[in-house]
């Protein structure tokens, strides 16, 4: 009798290990789309940690070389395949598995970031054993078309590629699949390819392009292609579907002292890199969210090194800030942004070649919402009090907006996005100066 009582015991002592093993946080990387930056999941990873997820274990990596390739067989300056993508993905998931000394993460992309994902449990040696959780957010599994033509584009539903990932099991049956899409917004999963230059053609894939089979399949209503990985509806699917319990809150909370730090990276061959850019200077003004004009000198001043970090940076949590960034080759940039409630490490600032309709006199202000595209009748979106020219209706298609201003002294600039407001002040375009208003959400 002692002997069963022991061994009840000592059951019991497992069981409770192996609950509270489960219970524990787990890693989570976060993997970014094409052309985009680990920046975009700053304020998905500020909703895990207000529901007091471990900070520690919460990471998101940066693709070098985050475009992709027109043809994924061949060399091209600044872009990157989807055999990059797979290795750098799988020395960032080992990077982190010395770190936090656990085997297993979850691994979260949104739309081409589930491509490297799915290769890395299917074709990586031994990869699907580190991986317990896929959450992918708007991927297009079946591609953005389907057809017999350019059978080397990753996007190509019947390319090499795709047709790779999806021959056989759809999924690994060793890891828990989630897709997350949307019902009929989003534009890289439609009838029509109006949004890939197919305008009238068919691209033989359907609204659920993104699904697997053997997947929890999740349909967020109305959701954009950002949006379903970017939205606090998505951030309550994942949450739950990782941890097996609904968040306390899909809200951000406040700190203290917000720490802010990223690094600064710039442009390269027609597209954006995530590579570090050395000796670019970060000057940053705390501004009057009602005129834009500074509330005094630079709170923070930095010439970037090598790696082209800017901070380390301590921000009030209710106060707005203008980022002034510059170096040889780019346009001065004034990047407004609305506060910041909690610390990041992931606040990059990417500079880029003014566009054609920021070159002549005059100033440019863009609005620009990196989380979320701007859908008419959905979205409230003003530049000085005016809806700007250039958003197509229908399927939410674009994450920036911009108006022209007639040459003069600097003036402010009322931007709005649904429950985000901020003033700008105007510079001039003739003068190399372009302004940006950027919004967390």
């Amino acid at each position: 009798m002692a002997l069963t009582r022991r061994a009840f015991l000592a059951a019991l002592i497992l069981l409770l290990l192996a609950l509270n093993v489960a219970a524990a946080d787990r890693p989570i990387l976060f993997v970014h789309g094409n052309g985009d930056t680990a920046a975009l999941w700053h304020t998905t990873i500020w909703r895990f940690e207000s529901n007091g997820y471990d900070p520690s274990l919460l990471f998101a990596i940066d693709f070098p070389h985050p475009r992709a390739r027109s043809d994924d067989t061949k060399p091209q300056d600044n872009r990157s395949s989807t055999a990059d993508q797979l290795k750098e993905l799988s020395a960032k998931i080992s990077e982190i598995q010395s770190r936090t000394g656990q085997k297993q993460l979850a691994l979260v992309g949104s739309s081409r970031g589930g491509y490297p994902i799915r290769n890395y449990t299917k074709n990586f040696p031994g990869g699907a054993a580190n991986v317990s959780h896929a959450i992918l957010c708007g991927t297009p599994n079946h591609g953005i078309y389907a057809n017999p033509t350019n059978l080397d584009d990753e996007f190509n539903g019947s390319g090499t590629f795709l047709s790779g990932l999806n021959s056989g099991d759809e999924v690994h049956p060793g890891v828990k699949f989630m897709t997350i899409r949307s019902d009929s917004n989003d534009k890289y999963a439609q009838p029509d390819g109006r949004f890939i230059g197919m305008r009238g053609q068919p691209t033989n894939v359907t609204y659920a392009s993104p699904e697997l089979r053997g997947a929890q399949n999740a349909v967020l209503p109305g959701l954009d292609h950002r949006e379903v990985a970017f939205h606090p509806l998505a951030f309550k699917t994942m949450y739950a579907f990782i941890t097996g319990r609904e968040p306390e809150t899909i809200d951000i909370i406040s700190e203290v002292l917000p720490f802010l730090n990223g690094f600064v990276s710039g442009w390269a061959n027609g597209a954006p890199t995530n590579l570090p850019l050395a000796s670019a200077t970060v000057e940053i003004f705390e501004v009057d969210p009602a005129s834009g004009r500074r509330l005094g000198e630079a709170v923070h001043r930095r010439t970037t090194s090598a790696d082209g970090v800017w901070g380390l940076f301590t921000a009030k949590p209710t106060s707005y800030y203008e980022f002034v960034v510059s170096a040889d080759g780019y346009p001065t940039t004034h990047i407004y942004r609305t506060p910041f409630p909690r610390s990041s490490a992931y606040i990059h600032l990417r500079l880029r070649p003014p566009a054609d309709s920021e070159k002549g006199t005059g100033s440019m202000v863009t609005l620009l919402r990196p989380r979320g595209y701007l859908g008419h009748g959905r979205d409230t979106f003003l530049i000085d009090g005016k809806v700007p020219a250039g958003v197509n209706e229908g399927v939410p298609g674009t994450a920036e907006a911009k108006m022209r201003f007639e040459p003069g002294p600097l003036r402010p600039v009322r931007v709005v996005l649904n429950k985000e407001a901020m003033t700008v002040l105007t510079h001039p375009l003739d003068s190399g100066h372009i302004v940006i208003a950027e919004f967390h959400y």
